[in-house]
């Protein structure tokens, strides 16, 4: 039967989590959780589904419960109290509250013999780990990051709050110019602004004021306001047709010097071009929750990160095979 998965939440994170555990043979979906009345919900491969409160009466089935929540609202609250019955996995990726996060769920999964694996993904997740080996190897040098060109839902969400809008999707854009300065070892200072240009889409409703709307949109602080951006209206129709994926992507650079003098150069660059930010995370999860069942087996217990767990435990192959294949 393998590992067996609950999945918690059913939006674009969960069906991805399900699409993915389809192609890891030493896993199996027991099932969605959901808030929603689950005579609602259908899912994409016939799982079953049932709701939130009758998961704690199943911990017997579940070895391994993937969270696919918001970090917003969802995942402060979810992640400590399912620790309390379940090894999990989130996707909680407000970095700067992350130390937090992880001291919260500690405390729980320590108590409780589980063992928990926050903020997986890409960002955060792989590309931390990118970072991680990057700064290892390379003890004097500056890293980058840059995110796009890809959808982010969080800024597409807040133009859709302006009055007027019907739809928006908001594209994250690398300024090359800046990415081929790093990649040339020229070590610049980049501020956020620099490194980034957005670029919205916006469904406009009808007799919508479409100069407010713009300038709504490039004056929004937190948002728009400090970067370069670049307004279209479209219709409904061509938005379906032309954004209606989610795709993402970015780039984690180091650069560092060795030699007596400092004097040779090194550029390190970690690169993902994705299809779908939705699926690629997902599979991230089904890896970890592998991790996260080898690690609870072995008695390791707490709170972890993808940082904290040996690069073997990912994977479906076993040590040996490993060696053989891939080293």
């Amino acid at each position: 039967m393998g590992i067996r998965i609950g999945i918690y939440g059913y939006g674009n994170l969960g069906r991805g989590v399900e699409l993915a555990i389809r192609q890891n043979p030493d896993l199996t979906a027991v099932g969605v959780f959901t808030r929603r009345d689950p005579s609602t919900v259908k899912t994409l491969t016939g799982l079953p589904v049932y709701s939130v409160e009758e998961a704690k009466k199943m911990q017997d089935q579940i070895d391994v419960m993937i969270l696919c929540g918001g970090s917003a609202t969802d995942l402060p609250k979810q992640t400590a109290a399912l620790t309390a019955l379940f090894n999990v996995v989130d996707s909680f990726d407000t970095h700067a509250n992350i130390p937090m996060h992880v001291q919260n769920v500690e405390k729980v999964a320590a108590a409780a013999k589980k063992t928990a694996l926050v903020s997986a993904g890409w960002d955060p997740g792989m590309f931390s780990l990118a970072r991680l080996y990057s700064n290892s190897m390379l003890s004097v040098g500056k890293d980058y990051t840059f995110w796009g060109k890809g959808v982010s839902q969080g800024h597409s969400d807040a133009i859709r709050r302006i009055e007027g809008v019907a739809d928006a999707r908001q594209y994250t854009i690398p300024v090359q110019a800046a990415l081929e300065s790093v990649r040339n070892g020229e070590n610049p200072h980049l501020a956020t602004a620099d490194k980034h240009e957005r670029e919205c889409f916006v469904v406009a409703k009808e007799g919508a004021d479409l100069a407010r709307i713009e300038q709504e949109i490039k004056t929004m602080p937190n948002y728009f306001a400090d970067y370069r951006t670049t307004v279209h209206f479209i219709s409904a129709e061509e938005m379906k047709e032309k954004h209606s994926g989610l795709p993402h992507g970015g780039v984690v650079v180091r650069t560092g010097k060795t030699g007596l003098n400092e004097e040779h150069s090194h550029v390190i660059e970690y690169s993902l071009k994705l299809d779908s930010n939705a699926e690629f995370t997902a599979s991230v999860l089904v890896a970890c929750a592998r991790a996260v069942f080898r690690l609870n087996e072995g008695g390791v217990y707490g709170c972890k990160t993808m940082l904290d767990v040996p690069p073997t435990y990912f994977s479906m192959k076993n040590r040996d095979e490993l060696i053989k294949e891939l080293l």
